[in-house]
């Protein structure tokens, strides 16, 4: 079985996503990577310019962007633009509530996402919850994994977009079911049709037992990556079989296991 660093690199991943509130994110330097794409979790969490600049140097570094957050905003108080270091890229996105101010989540999406998009046309498009919006933005669409990836990536193709498809996907690298559980349960008990087929209640971790247990472990093998290096990497031949061009592995159990 692949282990550590050849796992990660010969299971096919392009990319890996980091959060800065979980880890310094120069440890992507001791990924075995060549793309670092950095989530966005509320301005004090923000890699200051010099720890970008550093990364930079060594690897393809996209930063996630709200455009509706103070400091983003083409169509309004942008002061963070500048801040962004040259060789430094993008992932454009509306930006998750939990880290934008009631007055900002109130903004429009479509006309900041079209205005990012000129200033930044090299942008990648997260596309949750505004799949119509950042398609008609277009640029390369940054989706999450779900049951219906292959699916619709399919359907798209098959309607004629030749653009880039990027996919986030939240890894776990072992095929214990408790430590997969533990790792990503809760992240797949959010997903709406997760969270309906979820007894009310129930457990999202390893302490999941029957029907609660059953509808999890299904679910963190449709939401994200989980199993042997050898399984992982089957999936992620399948998804790009399907015409996913990027996959970005979110490593949900730290950063290490990512590392060796």
């Amino acid at each position: 079985m692949l282990t550590g660093e050849r796992a990660v690199s010969e299971t096919g991943f392009d990319a890996v996503a980091l959060k800065p509130t979980e880890c310094d994110v120069r440890r992507a330097l001791d990924v075995p990577l060549s793309t670092v794409a950095i989530d966005y979790e509320g301005p004090d969490s923000l890699p200051d310019g010099a720890v970008l600049e550093r990364l930079a140097a060594e690897r393809t570094v996209r930063l996630t962007t709200p455009v509706r957050a103070d400091g983003f905003d083409p169509l309004g108080d942008d002061s963070r633009w500048a801040s962004i270091p040259a060789g430094v890229d993008q992932v454009l996105v509306a930006g998750h509530g939990a880290y934008l101010t009631d007055d900002e989540t109130q903004r429009a999406v479509a006309p900041r996402l079209r205005a990012a998009r000129e200033r930044a046309p090299d942008a990648w498009v997260g596309t949750e919850g505004i799949e119509r919006i950042a398609l008609a933005a277009g640029g390369t669409q940054y989706e999450l994994l779900s049951r219906s990836t292959r699916r619709d990536v399919r359907a798209l193709r098959a309607a004629g977009f030749d653009g880039e498809v990027a996919l986030y996907a939240p890894t776990v690298l072992t095929d214990d079911e408790d430590t997969m559980l533990d790792a990503v349960g809760a992240y797949a008990a959010r997903r709406r049709p997760v969270a309906r087929a979820l007894p009310e209640g129930a457990s999202t971790d390893a302490t999941a037992s029957g029907r609660a247990r059953d509808v999890l472990s299904a679910a963190v093998r449709d939401y994200a990556l989980v199993g042997t290096p050898e399984v992982v990497s089957e999936r992620i031949r399948e998804l790009k079989g399907a015409g996913v061009d990027l996959v970005v592995g979110y490593p949900a159990r730290g950063v290490d296991e990512f590392c060796g």
